[in-house]
């Protein structure tokens, strides 16, 4: 028999601009995530020597995030050296893999206790930077797509063409997010979740950066194109050029971190269990359009879930794109009132290898607040890939 895999707690850092003067650039990324680490085990008195093992998410592993970061981590965070640490790179739903990894863990009896986490700092490991300049393809893979992958960005501009979903229903998501985002704030709704982080100079960080409350379609209006060149305009006719900097989730730093284990131990440390986890999938999809994996991964688990999409309370969508969620809700026919109800990465963040812990927080706070069963959360991933996973409020 199976273990029941639950979710005792999870916490994040706000999100800071994911560039040099951004409110957390100062911070090294290790201890990003140690504060997250620390917070964790310490506001639920539990002694880190009883976690099993630590799996966190990283996408550019290199440089100050190079190393295994999330060893270097929880040993910047006092866990004793016992406790082992893996970092894993799924691109940006490496830390929802990492918490997919960590229940399968418990519900197969390997682990007791496990923290499933993820940091990236953008400001100081940009995107790419992991790739030292080289060429991470090779010959084979240029055999296969002759003409060439393209950045996500352009994949966003595929998808909204064929989506159809246009510059003013870009937008006035984008608009939304912000305006959903700073309403959710200002109700003190990730109050829960976020553990400020003090800077080097002294100062505090516990708000999110990167929420734009005054944000609207008419301002987002005014920006250009952020992905197009002559020859990409060349190469894809048919584009009019869509995505901005805008109606994109922007560079972020952060970290985040979920705290999960069997229930049986939930017991007998006298913890109580906030959510289990009930279903999981992954797969991938063209990596041309590469963001669009999150269609059909989300049918997968709904069918291997046994449920309905209006089964679900809310559903977190990762707003790497305004493209993204949108084709999501048109094809999936799903309610958009339950769709990233505290706004989603647009106007919260997407720092890469930390999102996807940080949805599975916000998604578990709004189930809590709002009385709901049961919420999905799904990641579109570079490279062509999707994660989903379902959870169940206790």
């Amino acid at each position: 028999m199976s273990n029941e895999a639950v979710i005792v707690d999870v916490v994040r850092t706000p999100s800071g601009r994911g560039k040099p003067g951004g409110a957390l650039s100062g911070v090294h990324p290790a201890d990003l995530l140690a504060g997250v680490l620390g917070e964790l085990v310490s506001r639920n008195g539990l002694d880190p020597a009883l976690v099993d093992d630590v799996i966190g998410g990283c996408v550019s592993q290199a440089g100050e995030q190079g190393f295994n970061i999330t060893r270097t981590a929880l040993l910047a965070a006092g866990f004793p050296d016992s406790v082992p640490a893996v970092t894993i790179d799924r691109q940006c739903g490496s830390s929802q893999q990492a918490a997919t990894f960590a229940a399968q863990g418990v519900i197969a009896g390997s682990y007791d206790i496990v923290i499933a986490c993820g940091v990236e700092s953008m400001s100081r490991a940009p995107l790419g930077s992991s790739l030292g300049g080289k060429d991470p393809y090779g010959e084979l893979l240029r055999e296969r797509y002759p003409e060439g992958l393209v950045s996500q960005g352009v994949s966003a501009e595929l998808i909204n063409e064929k989506w159809g979903l246009g510059r003013q229903g870009l937008d006035a998501f984008a608009a939304r997010s912000h305006r959903l985002a700073a309403a959710a704030a200002g109700r003190g709704d990730f109050a829960r979740e976020i553990v400020p982080v003090t800077t080097p100079d002294g100062s505090v960080v516990s708000l999110d950066q990167t929420v734009r409350a005054g944000t609207t379609v008419e301002s987002l209006a005014g920006l250009q194109p952020a992905f197009r060149t002559d020859a990409l305009a060349e190469r894809f006719p048919d584009l009019d050029w869509q995505i901005t900097a805008g109606n994109s989730s922007p560079l972020t730093d952060g970290a985040s971190a979920a705290l999960i284990m069997s229930a049986a131990r939930a017991e007998q440390l006298g913890l109580t269990p906030r959510a289990r986890f009930h279903s999981f999938a992954v797969t991938g999809s063209d990596p041309l359009l590469m963001l669009t994996g999150v269609i059909p991964v989300t049918r997968r688990i709904l069918d291997r879930a046994g449920l309905g999409i209006d089964d679900l309370d809310a559903y977190e969508v990762n707003e790497a794109f305004a493209s993204v969620p949108l084709a999501w809700l048109q094809d999936l026919h799903a309610d958009p009132e339950r769709l990233n109800p505290r706004g989603g990465a647009i106007a919260l963040g997407h720092a890469l290898g930390s999102s996807g812990t940080r949805l599975l927080g916000t998604l578990l706070n709004h189930l809590e607040a709002t009385g709901g069963r049961f919420g999905l959360q799904t990641m579109c991933e570079g490279g062509g890939m999707a994660n989903a996973t379902i959870i169940e409020r206790l």
